[in-house]
């Protein structure tokens, strides 16, 4: 049953009754990755790229206490320049819909909102997972928890590479979360194409992947899926160049005692400071690369299930 605080766009409507590929988009890259105007030309140029991939976007966040799947150009550009916008995962986003407040979606918050809209992709640039020194913080995202429970495919350049990749990999195999690469048997790192860590599955043809994920289905086993999509090979930067970059960066976080939800944001701030603006169009690249691949996979699941 769809929730009364739930709305999708005419568009993204339109494109569920049609039975017409949808790609579900989260809204944080508008209010908590990049500056203005930065944001919105991002978040345009990724609902461009779906498009392009002959899917529908339908970018998640939540207005004044609505859930909405799909936004506009106004409600875009609204977003994008707003202050004060909750960063929502699965712990607060009931909260932001009873106290009628505004939030942007996390990758958690997005997969749910794209399962009550039944949408089965969602593309971003990359998941939470682990963080350094999580054995004594306990700091593990409720992305991987999500990833174990909801029926989502989730297109990322693996794993934010600020985190602990290898425990990160643990973690989802612990909770049986098929990690695919995509044309790749290397774990993509974020930045870099490779992180020097095997990937579980590799997957060469969408069609492949759509009969892998449509068994999951067929045979009850619940949670989603993480489809690991390297950053082209023109826009990386090499793992060992980067992993000096977030040592400094983590090291100055921890010395001034950031925690929980603005680690993320604090952390990639400082990395692009410290690379002189490079992780930022890298940034750009593996999410519109990460867009046009999530448009392919939504076009091929459409193509089967006719």
């Amino acid at each position: 049953m769809v929730p009364a605080s739930l709305t999708l766009s005419p568009e993204v409507a339109a494109a569920r009754a049609d039975g017409r590929p949808v790609v579900a988009l989260e809204s944080t890259v508008l209010t908590h990755g990049l500056p203005f105007p930065q944001n919105l030309d991002t978040a345009r140029a990724v609902e461009a790229a779906v498009r392009d991939g002959g899917a529908v976007p339908a970018t998640v966040a939540v207005f004044d206490g609505r859930i909405r799947v799909g936004l506009d150009a106004a409600a875009l550009e609204r977003l994008a320049q707003t202050s004060g916008v909750m960063k929502l995962s699965r712990a607060d986003l009931a909260c932001a819909v009873a106290l009628g407040r505004t939030g942007s979606t996390t990758v958690a918050a997005t997969m749910i909102a794209a399962r009550l809209a039944g949408i089965e992709v969602f593309a971003t640039g990359g998941i939470g997972g682990v963080h350094r020194g999580a054995e004594t913080s306990f700091d593990i995202s409720a992305d991987l928890g999500e990833l174990a429970r909801t029926p989502v495919i989730v297109v990322s350049a693996g794993a934010k590479a600020i985190l602990d990749l290898a425990k990160t990999l643990e973690v989802l195999e612990t909770h049986g979360i098929p990690v695919v690469g995509w044309r790749t048997d290397d774990f993509p790192a974020f930045w870099s194409r490779a992180s020097g860590l095997p990937v579980p599955l590799r997957l060469d043809d969408a069609a492949d992947l759509v009969r892998f994920w449509r068994v999951r289905r067929d045979l009850g086993l619940e949670g989603g899926l993480l489809l690991a999509n390297p950053v082209p090979a023109e826009a990386e930067i090499p793992c060992v160049e980067m992993e000096s970059v977030i040592a400094r960066a983590v090291a100055e976080m921890e010395s001034v005692g950031v925690r929980a939800k603005d680690v993320t944001p604090r952390l990639l701030s400082r990395i692009v400071e410290l690379t002189g603006g490079r992780s930022l169009t890298t940034n750009r690249a593996l999410i519109l690369s990460n867009a046009r691949l999530a448009a392919e996979v939504a076009g091929a699941l459409i193509s089967r299930d006719r």
